[in-house]
């Protein structure tokens, strides 16, 4: 009786291992492989896009600078420069307003329409706040020109699903993961007056890389999984929205050479829940982030630093012409 309770006890913790390690498993898996090599020459579109990222982020980062509600008037100034670009591109810009310490804080946010209503919407958001004593080059001036790009160079485009790109206030403390979050407030209400939000993308620090062995940090537990030099893009979900990464690196992998890494974690791993997609998980609605990483490996981040000259615009242009094509994929 004795000899078979302990192979019993042998077994059951064999099996558990074997769960765990499936888990572990599914949550570094990603499809594809990570591009590597020489990056190719940017092409003239890629190389207008580069341009107009970089005159956003310093315009952002530089002319405006630290903009949040303590700094009302700057805040105000990134929400003016967001609306007149979009309206430039023959776009009609929607407001979400919202109170916070008797500031107006304003989501702003324009629809692609497409085809088919009835399929919901995708959005592609970033917030335009930046932390306490930063001007927010890559946090998130990055993202920021990313989502006017997108708008930008996807005008034309005639998708099957509805894409909203939104841009939010509030991202940073004190207000993440709070009610006066840009992108919560934002999300409840799309939750009210759409029939279904099929995903979110956050576009969260895309604009620092570093080619140097040992620039690129993670979560410890992690760590072993993953390449040591920042010079990729990364794709981070909760475990809930795993089949929207995967489909998101996918088609970005299939279309760009770029390297790009991608994790499925738990949504207390430290730093996957640090941006706006947090905010759609929180109506249930699959959401993840694409991200430079930004403390995991940018010096700068949260600092007076971070300045638009630190960024790499090349690189950028790259990342964000892939992510027209992931964007393309999740709404065809």
């Amino acid at each position: 009786m004795r000899r078979f309770l302990k192979w019993f006890l042998i077994v059951i913790v064999l099996v558990v291992c074997l769960i765990y390690g499936y888990g572990y498993y599914r949550s570094f898996r990603t499809p594809g492989s990570s591009y590597s090599g020489q990056l190719d020459p940017l092409d003239n579109f890629q190389s207008r896009v580069r341009d107009h990222l970089k005159e956003h982020v310093t315009t952002l980062a530089g002319q405006i600078g630290e903009r949040n509600v303590p700094h009302y008037d700057k805040l105000e100034a990134a929400a003016s420069y967001i609306r007149n670009y979009l309206q430039q591109n023959d776009y009609q810009v929607k407001e979400d307003d919202y109170s916070v310490n008797g500031k107006t804080c304003r989501n702003l946010y324009v629809e692609l329409a497409g085809s088919d209503r009835s399929r919901g919407v995708l959005v592609v958001g970033a917030h335009y706040d930046s932390v306490h004593g930063a001007p927010g080059a890559d946090d998130n001036g990055s993202g920021v020109a990313a989502v006017l790009e997108l708008a930008r160079i996807m005008k034309n485009d005639a998708p099957t699903q509805s894409i909203l790109f939104a841009f939010f206030p509030n991202e940073e403390p004190p207000y993440s993961n709070t009610d006066d979050m840009g992108s919560l407030q934002f999300a409840r209400g799309l939750k009210r007056d759409y029939m279904q939000i099929t995903g979110m993308i956050s576009i969260e620090t895309i604009g620092y890389y570093s080619d140097q062995p040992g620039s690129q940090h993670y979560p410890s537990h992690v760590a072993s999984f993953y390449p040591n030099t920042g010079n990729f893009i990364g794709f981070v979900s909760d475990l809930h929205s795993r089949a929207l990464m995967h489909r998101a690196i996918a088609a970005f992998r299939s279309s760009t050479h770029f390297p790009s890494e991608g994790a499925a974690l738990p949504s207390s791993t430290r730093g996957i829940s640090w941006s706006d997609h947090w905010s759609f998980w929180q109506i249930g609605v699959p959401a993840i982030m694409v991200t430079d990483t930004a403390p995991f490996r940018n010096p700068y981040y949260h600092t007076v630093n971070d300045t638009a000259e630190k960024l790499d615009y090349d690189r950028m242009a790259r990342v964000v012409v892939g992510l027209k094509h992931v964007v393309e994929d999740l709404t065809q």
